[in-house]
């Protein structure tokens, strides 16, 4: 392979994934303000916000789980 269309593709990843780490802070920006804002008019409590991520943590959480590191 061409080592200039190599370091481009090396480059594009690189933006790619500067891209994917904003929108991930982005959002949990927001999900962190809602909650807030829910918590303060009393609409939620932060064990109902618990309760809620232990429910979606085991219903997405792998069925086997997973195998030990071999490596020392």
């Amino acid at each position: 392979m061409n080592r200039i269309t190599n370091h481009l593709e090396q480059v594009d990843f690189i933006g790619k994934l500067a891209d994917l780490k904003n929108a991930h802070y982005q959002n949990a920006l927001i999900v962190s303000a809602l909650i807030e804002v829910l918590v303060e008019k009393g609409i939620i409590t932060a064990q109902d916000i618990a309760a809620m991520s232990a429910q979606l943590d085991a219903a997405f959480a792998p069925a086997t789980p997973y195998p030990a590191d071999p490596t020392p």
